[in-house]
C-alpha cells in the first residue's frame, strides 16, 4: 500500500474542520428527523396521538393559521438545513483559498458502492448507492400507501358505507384514490431539489444539479403515474355512481376538483413532452412545455389547500429562490471579448470575467443570444480555469442543433460583426473536486464530449505549474469522426497566458479519427479568432451574489422565510382571523392559498433583490477597474480573421501539446485494452460523450477485471 502524505493543518483549518463537522452532524439529525416523520406519518400512532398533541401546541389560528404545525414540521427543518449548508460551503471555500492542501490529497481505495451496477436500461448508468436509495425510496412510498390504506379500510363497515350513501367497494376506491394522491405528494416534495442549480443542499451530498437530473426524471415519472392513477380512480368512481357533476366543483371551503383537473392536465402535457424521442427531436416543444410546471404547482395548491401544500413546499421554495436569482442574472448582458471559430463547426466564446468569480472544472453555464432566439437558453461546459484565467471565461459550442448551427453560421460567415449581445446564467458546478487523489486520470471522450475534460486539464496544469503539485498522469482518449475535429485539441490551451512549464505534467493524448484514413493536405485544423469591440452597456460575468455567495444565499433563504412569516401573520391577524372567528363565515380556501403564494413570491423577491442590488455595486466597481486595465491591452480589428496568430507567442507550450499527442486514423480505440493497462493503485476513469460509449466504459470498469478503477460518467444531455 502506498504511504499517505501527512498534512499538518493550521489552527484555522482545525477550527473550520470542527465547525464543518458540527454542521454536518446537525444536518444529518435534521434530515433523519424529517425522513422519520415521513415514515411515521401514515401510522395510527402519528395521526391519532402525536399529531393532535403537536397541533394543539403549535397551531396559532390568530397569526399563522392551521398551517403553522405543518410549516414547523415539514418546511422549517429543510430551510434550516439549506441555510446550514450555505455556512458549511462558505467555510469550505475559505479553507480551500487559504492553503494549497488540495495538492496533498490522500489517495483512496475504490468505493464499491460507487461502481456502476446497471449499465443499460431505462435508468441509464446507475451505481450501487443509487440503486440502494432508489429501492429505499420506493419502499417508503409502498409503506406509506399500504399502511394508510390498511388503516383507512379498518374503519369501513357496512353501517358506515350505508350512512355515507356508498357501497363498500366504492368507499374503498375513494380512499385508495386519496392515498395515491398523498403518496404522489411525497414525490413532489423531493422533485425540485435536483433542479435548483445553485442549491446548497446537493453539495452537502457531493452532488451537482447536472448529475441529479436523472433523479428529477425518476421522481417526475413516479409522481405523474401516481397523480394520473389518483385522477382516473376518481373519474371511474364518479362515472359509476352518476356523480360526474363533481368534476365541475370548485368548493370555497374544501378540496377544489376543477383546480385538481387543471393541475393534472398541465402535468400530463408536460409529461408527454418528456418522452425521450420527443425531447431529442423537438427540443423546443419539450423546453416550452416544461414551463407548465407553474400552472401545475399553482393549481395543485388550489386543489389541496395551502396547509397540506406545506408538505411539498420546502423543495419548491428553494427552487423559487434559485430561479429568481437566475432571472436577475439573466437580465444583464455580458461582454463577449472574442470567439475562436473551429473548422469542425464549433466555436469558443471568450467572455470578460470578474476577478471575484470562481468555479470548478466541469462547471456549466447557460447562454442566451437574443439575435438567434430571445427565449431559448442552452447549457455549455465552461472550459476555462477561474484561477489561471482570472479575467476571462470560455465555453466551447459544437454544432449539434438548429440554435448552435445558427450561431456558427453567424460567426463564420459574417465579416462585419463587431458585437454580439449575450446573456448568461451561472456558471454552476461542483463545490469541490478530487482529481488529485488518483495516480492516473483516464478521460474517454467522443465528439464534443471532450469539453469538460479541457477544464480538468487546465486545472491540473494550473496546480502543477503554480503550486508545483504532484498531479496524476493524464491520458486523454478522444474519438472524432473527421480530421477537422482535431482542432478541438487546440482548446486545451487558452488564447494567452499558458505557462511554459506544462511539459512537467504527464499528459498523453490519444486521438482517433474514425472516418478518415489520413490527414488531408488541405484540411484546416487550427482555429480562427474574431475580436469584438467593447461596449459600455456590457458587463463582465460576475457571481450573482459576489465572492461570499454562499453566505448571501443563506441570508436570502432565512430572511425571506422570516419576511413570509411576518407578512402572513399580519394578514392572518387583521384580515383572515376576523372572518374565520365569525362562526357564520369561513375564509375562502382558494383566496387563502392565493394570498400565501403571493406573500411567498414577494418575500423571496424582496430578499433576493436586496442582496442582488447590494452586490451589484461591488460588481460595478470591479467592472470599472477591469475596463481600465483592458484599455492598455492591444486589440485586434473585429473585422480581421487571425489564423493561428495567437500561438506565435506561446510556441513552447503548444509544441509540448503536439509532442504529447498521437493521432490514429481509420480505427476506433480499443477501450478495454487501454483501460486495463493502467496498474496504479487508484485510476480515475471519466467518460463523456455518446451514451453507447459511456456504457462501454462503465461495463469495463465494473467487470471486476480492474479493481483499482473509479468510474464517473459526465453527461450534460438533458
Amino acid at each position: 500500500m502506498p504511504q499517505e502524505t501527512v498534512v499538518k493543518r493550521s489552527p484555522f483549518q482545525e477550527n473550520c474542520g470542527r465547525l464543518q463537522f458540527a454542521i454536518r452532524l446537525l444536518v444529518v439529525v435534521l434530515l433523519l428527523g424529517w425522513i422519520f416523520i415521513r415514515i411515521m406519518s401514515p401510522t395510527n400512532t402519528f395521526r391519532q396521538t402525536w399529531l393532535p398533541r403537536y397541533k394543539a401546541k403549535t397551531n396559532n389560528t390568530t397569526y399563522i393559521g392551521s398551517k403553522g404545525a405543518y410549516l414547523l414540521l415539514y418546511t422549517f427543518p429543510i430551510l434550516l438545513l439549506a441555510t446550514l449548508g450555505c455556512v458549511y460551503l462558505h467555510i469550505g471555500k475559505k479553507v480551500i483559498h487559504s492553503n494549497t492542501e488540495s495538492c496533498n490529497a490522500k489517495k483512496c481505495g475504490v468505493t464499491i458502492w460507487k461502481r456502476p451496477v446497471l449499465i443499460k436500461g431505462p435508468l441509464g448508468i446507475v451505481s450501487g448507492t443509487e440503486i440502494a436509495f432508489l429501492f429505499l425510496f420506493i419502499a417508503l412510498l409502498a409503506w406509506v400507501f399500504s399502511t394508510s390504506v390498511q388503516n383507512s379500510f379498518a374503519t369501513i363497515t357496512p353501517q358506515f358505507a350505508a350512512k355515507d350513501g356508498q357501497k363498500i367497494w366504492e368507499e374503498k376506491l375513494d380512499r385508495v384514490a386519496k392515498r395515491l394522491g398523498v403518496v404522489g405528494n411525497i414525490c413532489l416534495a423531493f422533485m425540485f431539489f435536483p433542479v435548483a442549480r445553485g442549491s446548497s443542499v446537493l453539495p452537502l451530498l457531493d452532488l451537482t444539479s447536472e448529475s441529479c437530473i436523472k433523479y428529477h426524471i425518476w421522481l417526475g415519472n413516479i409522481a405523474m403515474t401516481l397523480f394520473t392513477s389518483h385522477g382516473l380512480c376518481y373519474i371511474i368512481l364518479w362515472a359509476v355512481t352518476d356523480h360526474t357533476s363533481n368534476m365541475l366543483e370548485w368548493k370555497k371551503n374544501d378540496i377544489s376538483i376543477v383546480a385538481g383537473e387543471i393541475a393534472l392536465l398541465s402535468g400530463l402535457f408536460l409529461w408527454i413532452a418528456t418522452i425521450p424521442r420527443i425531447r431529442r427531436k423537438v427540443f423546443e416543444l419539450f423546453y416550452y412545455t416544461h414551463h407548465l410546471y407553474i400552472l401545475f404547482i399553482v393549481f395543485f395548491i388550489f386543489h389541496v389547500g395551502i396547509t397540506y401544500a406545506c408538505i411539498m413546499l420546502p423543495g419548491f421554495y428553494l427552487y423559487l429562490v434559485d430561479r429568481y436569482l437566475r432571472f436577475l442574472q439573466s437580465r444583464c448582458q455580458v461582454r463577449l471579448v472574442s470567439a475562436r471559430v473551429l473548422p469542425c463547426e464549433a466555436v469558443e466564446l471568450n467572455f470578460s470575467k470578474g476577478y471575484g468569480l470562481t468555479y470548478n472544472p466541469t462547471s456549466v453555464m447557460f447562454i442566451n443570444i437574443p439575435s438567434i432566439s430571445k427565449l431559448q437558453w442552452h447549457p455549455f461546459t465552461v472550459t476555462s480555469n477561474s484561477n489561471w484565467e482570472r479575467d476571462k471565461l470560455s465555453v466551447v459550442i459544437k454544432c449539434e442543433g438548429t440554435w448552435t448551427k445558427k450561431l456558427y453560421q453567424l460567426l463564420s460567415t459574417s465579416s462585419t460583426i463587431d458585437r454580439l449581445a449575450v446573456s448568461v446564467e451561472g456558471p454552476y458546478g461542483p463545490a469541490s473536486t478530487n482529481y488529485l487523489r488518483h495516480d492516473t486520470l483516464v478521460m474517454v471522450s467522443g465528439g464534443s464530449g471532450i469539453t469538460p475534460f479541457i477544464s480538468i486539464i487546465r486545472e491540473l496544469i494550473y496546480l502543477n505549474t503554480t503550486f508545483k503539485c504532484k498531479t496524476p498522469k493524464v491520458v486523454l482518449i478522444c474519438a472524432f469522426r473527421n480530421s477537422t475535429s482535431l482542432s478541438m485539441l487546440d482548446m486545451i490551451l487558452p488564447i494567452s497566458g499558458t505557462p511554459s512549464e506544462i511539459s512537467n505534467m504527464e499528459l498523453q493524448i490519444e486521438a482517433y479519427i474514425t472516418r478518415d484514413e489520413e490527414l488531408k493536405a488541405d484540411c484546416p485544423i487550427h482555429p480562427q479568432t474574431i475580436w469584438f469591440k467593447p461596449n459600455p452597456s456590457d458587463a463582465p460575468v460576475h457571481a450573482i451574489l459576489g465572492p461570499n455567495s454562499w453566505l448571501w444565499l443563506g441570508a436570502i433563504i432565512s430572511s425571506s422565510f422570516i419576511i413570509f412569516l411576518i407578512l402572513i401573520g399580519i394578514i392572518t391577524r387583521y384580515y383572515i382571523f376576523p372572518i374565520d372567528h365569525n362562526s357564520n363565515e369561513i375564509f375562502s380556501f382558494p383566496l387563502n392559498a392565493f394570498l400565501n403564494m403571493l406573500v411567498i413570491c414577494v418575500s423571496i423577491a424582496s430578499a433576493a433583490s436586496a442582496a442582488f442590488l447590494w452586490n451589484k455595486k461591488h460588481n460595478a466597481k470591479e467592472a470599472k477597474q477591469a475596463q481600465n486595465l483592458e484599455g492598455s491591452t492591444p486589440t485586434v480589428s473585429p473585422n480581421s480573421m487571425v489564423h493561428n496568430a495567437d500561438r506565435e507567442l506561446e510556441s513552447l507550450p503548444y509544441q509540448s501539446l503536439i509532442h504529447a499527442t498521437n493521432v490514429h486514423y481509420g480505427v476506433r480505440p480499443d477501450l478495454r485494452r487501454m483501460l486495463l493497462e493502467h496498474k496504479g493503485s487508484s485510476v480515475g476513469v471519466l467518460a463523456s460523450g455518446p451514451k453507447i460509449m459511456r456504457q462501454e466504459v462503465a461495463a469495463i470498469c465494473s467487470s471486476g477485471l480492474a479493481a483499482n478503477m473509479h468510474f464517473e460518467s459526465i453527461s450534460f444531455s438533458w
